[in-house]
Formats: C-alpha cells, sequence, structure tokens
C-alpha cells in the first residue's frame, strides 16, 4: 500500500524462543519503527521459527485495552496454509499488577471481517478508521477480560497489516495465525502463562474453532482450556447457493466474493472466470478499495443484483470441496466449545449456526449453545459477554464444563 516505506532492520533477533518444560525467558527483540513502517517486514525476512517475534514497539490504537498495564504491537512469524513462515501483526495487552502463580492466563482473540485490504486491520484502527465502530466493541469486550487479570493476544492475521493475501474463511492458516500469537505474547512478556483460551467473532469465530481443534498439536507447550465462538462464519456452499438464486441487493455477496477471492488464489483448480461474470470479475478490485463497510455502502457491490454476476452454469466442484475442508462443524475440539449466537443475526445466519453446532455435538463435542433473544450481529458480544466471562473464569477455575448437546436450544425459528 501507499503508505508503507522501506525499512532496514538493523538489530539481530533471536533465532529462537524458549517455550517448552521450562519457565520462558525473555528473549531479545528489536524495537519496531514508528509509524506506517511497523508494518513493513525486514527484507529479507530473518529466520526464526513460528510465534518468534521480529520486533514490537508500545502500542496506542484503538485495540489498546485501557484497562491494561500496557499494549504491545508485534510484528512475528506465523505459517500459511502451505506450512512457509509469513509475517503477522497483532497486539498483546498485559494486565495490571502481579502475575500470579504460573502466569497471566491468557486469551488469543480472532477478530470478524474488516475487509481483505491490509489497512483493514485492527491494529491499525484509529477514531477515523473506516470498521471504527467494530472494532470499539470488540475493545469493549476484550476489556473486560483484561480487567480481570487476563492477557490478551490478538492477531491482525496474514494479509491484513502488512501488505500480502488474506487467506479469508480458511480455518487453518488463520488458526495458526491466532495460535503463534500465543507464542509472541510470551516473547514479548514471560510473565503470560501456558493456560490459555480461544475467543473470536463471525469470521474470528470460524477462525476460534479451528484454532481451538488445532491448538493441542500445535502449540502443544500450551494448555487449551476451552474455547468461545461468537456468532461464528459457517455453512459456505449454502451461502454462496443462496447469493446465486437471489434477484436482490445482498448484503451477503461481498462475503461471498471474499471467500471466492480467498480458495481462488491459493486453489487454482478454482477459476472465477467460469463462476462470475466478466463484469463482475472486473469489480473485483474495488473489494480491496477501503474495508468491509466501504463494500457494503457504497459503489457497485451495494447496488449490484446478486444472481446477475454469475454465469449460467459456474463450475463450482473445486469450490466445494475447499468450502467443504473449512466447515468447522466438521471439527474435532478437545476442550469444552461455548457458541453464542444472536437471533436477530442477519449476517451470521441463526439457522446456520444451528446446523453447524448440530454437527459440532455429532463429532461428539462439549458444547453449550447460546441463541441471544435480540441480539444482532455484533450484539452477541455485547449481549454475551458476561456468559463468556463466566465460562470462561469457569475453565481456568477447573470447573466440570456442562454442554446442552442432548437438547440443543435454536437460534433459528
Amino acid at each position: 500500500m501507499a503508505f508503507h516505506r522501506a525499512f532496514t532492520f538493523g538489530t539481530a533477533v533471536s533465532a529462537a524462543l524458549l517455550f517448552a518444560g521450562v519457565a520462558a525467558m525473555a528473549q531479545p527483540v528489536a524495537p519496531g519503527p514508528a509509524g506506517a513502517a511497523f508494518y513493513t517486514p525486514p527484507q529479507p525476512l530473518p529466520k526464526g521459527p513460528r510465534g518468534s517475534v521480529i520486533w514490537t514497539r508500545s502500542f496506542d490504537g484503538t485495540m489498546a485495552l485501557p484497562s491494561a498495564a500496557r499494549t504491545e504491537l508485534v510484528l512475528y512469524r506465523s505459517t500459511d496454509a502451505q506450512g512457509r513462515i509469513v509475517p503477522v501483526t497483532g497486539t498483546v495487552s498485559i494486565p495490571k499488577g502481579d502475575a500470579p502463580k504460573g502466569g497471566w492466563p491468557v486469551i488469543t482473540w480472532a477478530h470478524g471481517t474488516t475487509g481483505l485490504a491490509p489497512a483493514c486491520a485492527p491494529s491499525l484502527d484509529d477514531a477515523n478508521g473506516p470498521e471504527h465502530p467494530y472494532i470499539v466493541i470488540i475493545r469493549t469486550l476484550l476489556d473486560g477480560f483484561v480487567a480481570k487479570g487476563y492477557a490478551v493476544a490478538a492477531s491482525d492475521y496474514q494479509g491484513l497489516g502488512v501488505a500480502g493475501f488474506q487467506p479469508f474463511l480458511q480455518g487453518v492458516p488463520t488458526g495458526r495465525n491466532t495460535l503463534d500469537m500465543l507464542r509472541a505474547a510470551r516473547g514479548i512478556e514471560p510473565k503470560i502463562g501456558k493456560r490459555y483460551a480461544v475467543m473470536g467473532h463471525s469470521q474470528g469465530g470460524h477462525v476460534d474453532l479451528f484454532a481451538a481443534a488445532q491448538g493441542p498439536a500445535y502449540v502443544p507447550e500450551f494448555k487449551l482450556l476451552g474455547n468461545v465462538a461468537f456468532a461464528p462464519g459457517s455453512q459456505i456452499a449454502g451461502r454462496l447457493a443462496a447469493v446465486m438464486k437471489s434477484d436482490k441487493v445482498e448484503l451477503s455477496l461481498p462475503y461471498v466474493l471474499y471467500v471466492l477471492q480467498s480458495y481462488a488464489t491459493n486453489h487454482p483448480a478454482i477459476d472465477l472466470k467460469r463462476i462470475l461474470t466478466p463484469q463482475a470479475i472486473a469489480q473485483l478490485p474495488v473489494l480491496m478499495d477501503g474495508c468491509m463497510t466501504k463494500a457494503l455502502t457504497v459503489g457497485y457491490w451495494s447496488t449490484a443484483i446478486a444472481k446477475d454476476q454469475f454465469v449460467a452454469k459456474p463450475d463450482l466442484a473445486a469450490f466445494l470441496r475447499v468450502a467443504a475442508q473449512n466447515e468447522p462443524g466438521a471439527l474435532r475440539i478437545a476442550a469444552p466449545t461455548m457458541v453464542v449466537q444472536g437471533k436477530a443475526d442477519v449476517t451470521v445466519f441463526p439457522k446456520d449456526t444451528d446446523t453447524t453446532v448440530r454437527a459440532l455435538c455429532a463429532k461428539g463435542n462439549a458444547i453449550d449453545y447460546m441463541p441471544v433473544a435480540g441480539a444482532d450481529h455484533n450484539g452477541s458480544m455485547k449481549l454475551g459477554a458476561q456468559a463468556a466471562r463466566d465460562f470462561i473464569d469457569a475453565r481456568f477455575a477447573a470447573k466440570k464444563a456442562t454442554s446442552n448437546c442432548k437438547a440443543l436450544p435454536k437460534a433459528g425459528e
């Protein structure tokens, strides 16, 4: 992006962090540059293991949690869908006071859809940011946790903040980004402990479920105690099918196009020219001009009739295979899981979350499903915040988790 500028990396970064078996030792990390240059990684990227810190600096943007003793902005190493090291940004908020025995309990947070462009990263948000109202809701939710003594690690995900490809609704790489934040957080503050919970909303609810499923094997030195998914994205194929039939302007259309572009980027068998019309393909770059709110309210995609964007007989075979691989209902999650879904949500449909929760239960997962009357998409975080805190508190207090899989409520009536 235009605001990025070159920065010469002059300070050596430790080649490895010590994680398992001994108390974490602080590793020397380089101070990051001021301003937008923070988001331009050094070239070539210094070698180091996933989860290790490239550089960091004090942070005061919207994602700086008010109740924290401090929040740090971090550039760290994660891995993409092919297992290659990629630079990712995020924030780490440290509670006030003294760390308890075993270190601060930690939550790794997964944010919802903000957009595809690098400028849509939550860590870049300020009072004039394109997704500021949404980021403020996230800050309020997370601040309630840091005020109770939880450290909070929040990834921007690959491709947000640092320019590049964002694997939107691809559970494996975004889940890895979220889990590698745990190691980055301890690299910055070794008083953060190894017991953790995962939490996320919308796109991040999808990320949350994949991160929780991967966590025990991917970051084995940490202990996953539970996870909370607010309005998790799911039923990808069904959403595409509905949009393709609609003769209206659909709120879902930009989200569907985000997914199509994401999957086609690293799955060559998906040919967008055999799915979308030439006009639709010509307008795809518009989705990178601004963030989610702009895509929904301004320009071509805010007025486009959904079904008119697709060719008469689209070739969806490859897309459907990838979509099936990214359905969270097929996951096996070792830790207790809470799913919170607003009944008035028109972004993530309540009936879709009902379907996903039934699938998770059928897989043998321990699910506490909580539909919330009167809650819209963001309202699940607002009205479900206390229940989420109680659930996570109980997991860290080693209380027995409950599941309502045998008598599931419904969010979609």
